[in-house]
């Protein structure tokens, strides 16, 4: 089975993908996160001199969607998450399941502006960031086989584990 795990920076897809890996103990079980996919710095664009991940055209999403088909011959369960989880049609093709988190605009920023991973983001790149993810990162309106969960409320697993029936 694959599942596939979009929303926003900061929404929890990389958590959740990390609660159903530790839930499904009896499974084999491969995350594939996009972020592991990502150009090096030199192929990537810039906005007012500061790299620009939020396109989708940052994701080597060949050698993305080869991992896919790969690791689900072999895995009882793949996770793919990610920003564009849901950007490119022949990766939602491979999906069996699919989780949307959503995540309000307050809810992004307040959480965006305590991550620090990559240093302290400047308040007009979050902006972008939010404006990035309304382009690419929100299901197309004809995808009607998605599980919407509100990212900002705790996450039953037990549901979702119902909702994906492995």
């Amino acid at each position: 089975m694959v599942i596939g795990i979009g929303g926003c920076s900061n929404s929890g897809k990389s958590e959740l993908a990390e609660q159903l890996n530790n839930f499904y103990l009896d499974h084999t079980v491969k995350i594939l996160c996009q972020d592991d996919f990502v150009k090096r710095r030199d192929f990537l664009t810039t906005i007012n001199k500061h790299i620009d991940w939020e396109l989708p055209s940052t994701i080597f999403i060949n050698d993305y969607i080869n991992a896919v088909k790969s690791a689900s011959k072999t895995y009882d369960l793949v996770i793919c998450e990610g920003l564009f989880a849901f950007w490119f049609n022949e990766l939602n093709k491979l999906y069996d399941k699919k989780i949307f988190l959503e995540l309000d605009e307050k809810t992004f920023i307040e959480r965006k502006r305590k991550d620090l991973r990559w240093g302290k983001e400047p308040d007009w790149y979050i902006e972008h960031i939010r404006q990035s993810y309304l382009k690419y990162g929100i299901p197309k309106t004809s995808e009607t086989d998605i599980l919407y969960l509100d990212a900002s409320e705790e996450i039953i697993l037990n549901e979702l584990v119902n909702f994906i029936d492995l």
